[in-house]
């Protein structure tokens, strides 16, 4: 059996590029690599993950993912800052998703915060 392809579309094998951070093994260094991760989370079926990278001053109580939702594409579109040097940063995306009925995708740009060298989601416009 061949190693599973990441969902965020990386290049990499899951096991060495979303896997590590969902595990907790590893964080990630750019805003760009936690919205990669993320998408992941949203593929692989993570909310714990998705609630533990959201800031805390805009993060839900709970998440609960859409089990007919599969998510299967992510192109960034634009990054502004957010390295690993940076405090804040901006992503822009969009992600494809099918549904029994259809297909279609999501447009956002995200911001994050990178607090005591850890980047979280903040919040996202469509």
């Amino acid at each position: 059996m061949s190693p599973i392809r990441c969902p965020c579309l990386g290049g990499l094998t899951y096991a060495e590029c979303c896997r590590p951070l969902h595990s907790g093994v590893a964080t990630a260094q750019t805003a760009q690599q936690l919205m990669r991760s993320r998408f992941s989370a949203f593929a692989v079926g993570d909310p714990a993950y998705l609630l533990a990278t959201w800031h805390w001053t805009t993060r839900p109580a709970q998440l609960e993912l859409d089990p007919d939702r599969r998510w299967y594409r992510l192109d960034i579109l634009a990054t502004r800052a957010g390295g690993p040097f940076e405090t804040s940063g901006v992503v822009e995306f969009e992600a494809f998703y099918r549904l029994p009925g259809g297909s279609g995708s999501q447009h956002e740009i995200s911001r994050f915060l990178r607090e005591s060298g850890t980047w979280f989601y903040l919040d996202g416009v469509a």
